[in-house]
This record gives C-alpha cells, sequence and structure tokens, in this order.
C-alpha cells in the first residue's frame, strides 16, 4: 500500500474510534490498539512531511465540543499525555526530558490515572465561576451546572487561595453507584451501563442537571491549567493546597528521588487496584518542580513534564461457583473465588484473590453471583463488582471462619487493620507457605526443593522450622514418594549451597512481615551483620534510608522474639551466613563528620541529591532519609516540607549546605 493510502486508511479509522470513544462514550478497541494507530500514522507522517494536512488527527488534541453547550476557551491548552508501556519505556522516557534540563536530578511524582471524563474548574476570588470539559483542548463545553450538583466540589474554596485559579480534574463515578443505577434500570427495564466511563461522560453533558445530580458523580483533582498569584513551586505542594482549600485530591500521591524508586511504587499502585472503588486506567509520573516542567516544554500534543505508564486491562462476567480461604505465610487468611472458567488475556481464569474480609462485604460477593472480573497487566485477577441485577434469587452471605481451618486455632484480626490471622506460627499451612518462600530464588534458592516436596517434609514432621532443613539427611529425605537417591542428593546439596547467600537473601527468606526483598538489602548493608541488627533499636532501624518506623518495629519484634531469635540460633548453628557487606561502613573514612547522621531535604542549589549524600559519606557520616530523635543534621534546601517541620519538633539541628560545607 501507497504511504499515502495507508496514511488516508488510518485517519479514517482513528476519527471513527475518536468518535466512538469521546462522543458516544462506546469505544471499540484498547488504549493500546488506538496508540498503535496513532503511532503508525505519526511515523508515516514523520517520513512523508509533504502530506501531513491540517485535519489530520496527529494536529489535534481530543474531540470536539457538543452542539447546545455554550462553549469557553481553555487560557492554558488541555493537552493529552504520551503513553508508555513498560518500564523500559518509562526509563527511556526519563532520560530523554533529563537532557532537556541539562541533567539536573528531578524528583518525580506518581499518582493513579482515573478512568473518567476530564473537567477543568475554574475559581476566581475563591469562587467557583466555570467548569469546563476538555473539548477539542483549546475549546470545551461549559458544564458548571452538572459539576455543581459534585457534593465534593465547593462552590467557594477555604482559606486564601489565588485570585484566578483553573484546577485540572477527573470526573468519575465508584463501581458501587455504576451497580445500585443498573440494579435501578433493571426494575425499570432500562438499558444497562456497561461501565462507569459511559455513564460518567454522558452525564456531565446533560442539559439537566437533575439527571446528572441522580448519577452520583464524584471527582479528583489532580492538575494545575492557567493561575495567578501562586505561592508554591512543586506539584506535591499543590496538592497540599487542593486539601486545604476543601477539594478532593488524588490519593496516595507520593515523591521520589530517582525513576526507579518511582516505577517501584507505580508497581505498589498497580497490585492494589483491587482496594479501588473507582477505575484506573494507567499511572501518571510528572516532575514534580515547576521551574522545571517550564524548561521541558511541550509538544503541539503533549506536555514533556509527563508521563502515562499504562497497562492492558481486560474483563470478563463469570460466576462465582465457591469462596474458600488460603492460610498464608504471615498466617493472614486469605479468601479465594473459586469462579466459572472464563478467558481472560488470553489465559483461562478460574480463581480470584477477595484478599480480605472487608472486600467481600464491600463488594458484597455472594457464592452463585454474577461478577465482573479484571486482569491488570501481569496483576492476579481480581473482582471488579457484582452484577446484582443477575441476582434473581437471595443468595446467603458469605460467613467468614472464626477458627483455622488448618490448625483450629482462633483467629484475630490486626489491630487497626483489615487482615484477619491464625496466630499460631506452627500452624502446618502458614509453616508450608514459609517454607516454600524460604526456598524460592529471591531468597535461599535452595534447588530441588519444590511445592510438593514441602508437603510431604512437613507433613512427615522432618521440617518444623527453617533450621530443620539443614539437618535432613539424605536417607530421611529418600524415604518420601518419589524421592530416590539422586533427587535426595541433589537437595541436600542445594540445602548446603544456601547457607552462602548472605544476610540480605536471609532477611527476605524469613518472612518477616513488611520485609520484601529491598527493604531486606537496605536493612543488609544498614548494619552488615545479624549480629549487629538484633542488637540495634527500633529507631536505630528505622533510620535506614527508605525503612520507618513501620518496618522497623516489625524486624524489631520478630528478632527480639522467642519465635525469631530461636530461629537465628538455628540457623547460625547450621552455618548459614549472616554477614553482609555494610557499603557506608567500608566507604567511610575518619573525618569531619565521622559518627553524625544527616537528612537532606528540599530543593538544593549546590548539589544534586546523590552528591551530597555521598559526600557525608566519605567524609565519615551517615545519611538517612527520615528524620528521628538519632539525626543529627537536617540539611535544608527550599520547600524542605515535612522533614523541616519534624525536625523542628524534635530539636534537630537544621542548617543550609553553606553552613554544611562549613562543617565539612
Amino acid at each position: 500500500m501507497k504511504p499515502s493510502d495507508e496514511i488516508a486508511d488510518l485517519r479514517l479509522q482513528i476519527r471513527e474510534h475518536d468518535r466512538k470513544y469521546y462522543v458516544e462514550a462506546a469505544p471499540e478497541i484498547s488504549d493500546l490498539e488506538y496508540d498503535r494507530l496513532m503511532k503508525r500514522l505519526e511515523a508515516l507522517e514523520a517520513a512523508n512531511p509533504q502530506l501531513i494536512t491540517p485535519d489530520s488527527p496527529t494536529q489535534r488534541i481530543g474531540d470536539e465540543p457538543l452542539a447546545g453547550l455554550k462553549q469557553i476557551e481553555h487560557r492554558v491548552p488541555m493537552l493529552s499525555i504520551d503513553n508508555t508501556y513498560s518500564p523500559a519505556e518509562v526509563k527511556e522516557y526519563a532520560a530523554k526530558v533529563g537532557k532537556l534540563i541539562a541533567e539536573e536530578a528531578i524528583e518525580w511524582t506518581v499518582e493513579y490515572k482515573i478512568d473518567g471524563v476530564a473537567a477543568s474548574l475554574i475559581y476566581e476570588n475563591g469562587l467557583l465561576t466555570h467548569a469546563v470539559t476538555r473539548g477539542n483542548g483549546r475549546v470545551g463545553d461549559d458544564i458548571t451546572h452538572n459539576i455543581k450538583t459534585i457534593a465534593e466540589v465547593p462552590l467557594r474554596l477555604n482559606g486564601t487561595p489565588p485570585p484566578w485559579i483553573e484546577i485540572r480534574a477527573e470526573v468519575y463515578m465508584t463501581n458501587a453507584d455504576l451497580v445500585r443505577l443498573n440494579e435501578q434500570r433493571e426494575a425499570q427495564g432500562e438499558s444497562l451501563y456497561a461501565n462507569t466511563r459511559n455513564v460518567t461522560a454522558g452525564a456531565v453533558r446533560l442539559l439537566d442537571a437533575r439527571i446528572a445530580a441522580a448519577r452520583n458523580l464524584r471527582i479528583f483533582c489532580h492538575g494545575l491549567g492557567h493561575a495567578e498569584g501562586l505561592d508554591f513551586s512543586t506539584h506535591t505542594q499543590f496538592i497540599e493546597r487542593l486539601r486545604e482549600w476543601g477539594l478532593p485530591a488524588t490519593p496516595r500521591v507520593a515523591n521520589f528521588s530517582s525513576m526507579d524508586a518511582a516505577l517501584e511504587y507505580c508497581e505498589e499502585l498497580i497490585e492494589s487496584l483491587h482496594e479501588l472503588d473507582f477505575e484506573v486506567d494507567g499511572i501518571v509520573i510528572k516532575a514534580n518542580r515547576f521551574d522545571q516542567r517550564e524548561r521541558m516544554g511541550s509538544t503541539s500534543k503533549s506536555p514533556r513534564w509527563l508521563v502515562a505508564y499504562k497497562f492492558e486491562k481486560y474483563e470478563a462476567p463469570t460466576q462465582v461457583n465457591e469462596i474458600r480461604v488460603h492460610v498464608g505465610k504471615s498466617g493472614a487468611v486469605t479468601p479465594v473465588a473459586e469462579l466459572e472458567p472464563v478467558q481472560l488475556a488470553g489465559t483461562t481464569v478460574s480463581r480470584a484473590s477477595l484478599h480480605n474480609a472487608e472486600e467481600i462485604e464491600r463488594k458484597d460477593i455472594r457464592i452463585g453471583d454474577t461478577v465482573i472480573v479484571e486482569k491488570a497487566g501481569k496483576i492476579i485477577p481480581h473482582i471488579v463488582r457484582v452484577e446484582k441485577h443477575l441476582r434473581k434469587t437471595k443468595l446467603r452471605k458469605f460467613k467468614y471462619p472464626t477458627e483455622c481451618p488448618e490448625c483450629s486455632a482462633s483467629l484475630v484480626k490486626d489491630e487497626g487493620g483489615v487482615y484477619i490471622r491464625c496466630p499460631n506460627l506452627n500452624c502446618p499451612a502458614q509453616l508450608k507457605e514459609r517454607i516454600r518462600y524460604f526456598a524460592t530464588r529471591n531468597a535461599m534458592d535452595i534447588e530441588g526443593l519444590g511445592d510438593k516436596l514441602v508437603d510431604q517434609l512437613v507433613t512427615s514432621q522432618l521440617v518444623k522450622s527453617f533450621g530443620d532443613l539443614y539437618r535432613l539427611t539424605e536417607e530421611q529425605v529418600g524415604e518420601l514418594e518419589r524421592m530416590g537417591p539422586g533427587l535426595s542428593a541433589k537437595l541436600i546439596r542445594g540445602v548446603a549451597a544456601s547457607k552462602d547467600r548472605g544476610l540480605a537473601r536471609l532477611l527476605n527468606a524469613l518472612s518477616i512481615r513488611h520485609v520484601g526483598r529491598r527493604v531486606a538489602q537496605l536493612i543488609a548493608s544498614g548494619f552488615g551483620s545479624m549480629e549487629k541488627l538484633q542488637a540495634a533499636s527500633v529507631e536505630e532501624i528505622a533510620a535506614v534510608d527508605e525503612v520507618g518506623d513501620i518496618i522497623a518495629e516489625s524486624v524489631h519484634q520478630f528478632l527480639n522474639s522467642d519465635h525469631g531469635r530461636r530461629t537465628v540460633q538455628e540457623l547460625a548453628t547450621a552455618g548459614v551466613n549472616m554477614e553482609a557487606p555494610r557499603i557506608v561502613a567500608e566507604s567511610a573514612v575518619e573525618g569531619s563528620l565521622t559518627g553524625k547522621t544527616f537528612v537532606v531535604t528540599g530543593t538544593l542549589t549546590k548539589y544534586k541529591r546523590d552528591e551530597i549524600k555521598e559526600l557525608i559519606e566519605q567524609h565519615g557520616g551517615r545519611a538517612a532519609s527520615s528524620v528521628s530523635k538519632k539525626t543529627d543534621y537536617l540539611v535544608a534546601g527550599e520547600n524542605a516540607g515535612s522533614k523541616l517541620t519534624k525536625a523542628e519538633s524534635l530539636g534537630v539541628t537544621v542548617i543550609s549546605e553553606d553552613e554544611f560545607e562549613a562543617l565539612l
């Protein structure tokens, strides 16, 4: 096909999909498929610039405003966001934009990309005057009358907001409200809505605000358009100010000094999608500082200072045939839905975790229900909502067990938490899961110790603890089912080899709550040996970079409990290596900062964050990430924030960069 013909064909396809998505709110292809069409068109036009026309989809931003509503021009265009679909693409993006600002250190904020309808709220002298859809990015529809029906939107802002500010937001609907709406429509014989976005897209453009009010729309604010008289300079400060003004800000926004850390948090957010009652179609990563954003600039379609990290989502209806509970390595009793098998993202899905008792209650999931099950990226499937309008008979509510299904111990609920646990550390189900995890590649990596063999070892009571693994003999293992001399010898060799994995792998393997692979590495590097770690206080553990109070309390409690001490002693007796090179201690020298702990916060003018931390360590000091009573100095740049407040409350000495240099 000639380039001109392919370009014409792609434009027709994209325009039709735009109409389906924006006007009819009934998309026929996924975001990924749409992006592929657009990228192909962009590539062809780049290779054939003489074929670019003003009406090409590559030359516009979004949908055209609808007839029947007043149009309002955006003072700052509401541009679209470039998409990425893998960590590698995100890192490539970060490297590219970093060059635009002379490779300065960039702080990244991470937040949900809500799957709703974009809107802009305009406040003049604190009073809501207009609410506008994105439209074509330059001109949008006036939907003020419908936005005023959203209870979360204040008609007047609290405090002393700027004289004129345009706040970018996403209007959405919860899954729970969609369930209730479809129940009502089913009872009235009306057609049902397929998803929350369809309802939202139609409701915000209604001419009758009474109908919009009945949809119970919600809103999250996340961005800044045109503004006058701002007294803050970062996105995180903006998010804090939104809450002070009484506006609902996008939840779980976090700030990171590196893209690697930001990506880890992205995965954490994706894994917790089941906790949300609203739809998310990606994660947005933004440069935190406004001055850097300005220098990064924008293309005709998208700002360069942010990117969407998206994942493919697939969903399908199926039936809950049974709900069972599973006891994990931490004792958490997790409910699992046994589903009528359904094809999802090229795989057959027959189970979905229900995570905890509160999720079952919140979503009102019952055996026999028709549910919508979703798979996002590589994350295990989860149930989005129950199709209650299809619940034709009275189904019994699921009754959560009060005793452990494996050892009959009375279950207990975490104080202030949502998980219900078996408190019996000798519970066979817990022991099996802990041994399985102990043997995994990221832990002690014991070759030959598979799930079936773990079951046999625990059931036969040959293994009642981690230490028992190192006391096994070839003769004992050889007596188990399907374990001949060759497999027995292989297991014993694998167990022996695991003794030299080091402290970080061991800490990860012990199944200490809140301690995973990365945290284990940080703690191991910070203390260097199990002996020093066991002797450390909660505050000393919390002072390790990125650890914090909750993790420190968990580690300290485990290592100083009878069970923890016995576990460590058994492993030490077996000859397991519990040492790790302490990076800070080995690289540090005796100097002017020896024995002092520093925390660095705010925007620095003389150093990058990594540079000043390295300088601290080179002069014998210790660079920590959180402020505690053990902190000697807080080096504070501009916009220091909460760490400065905490340092002042604890009486920690606060110094500038110049004063830091004087200490050197």
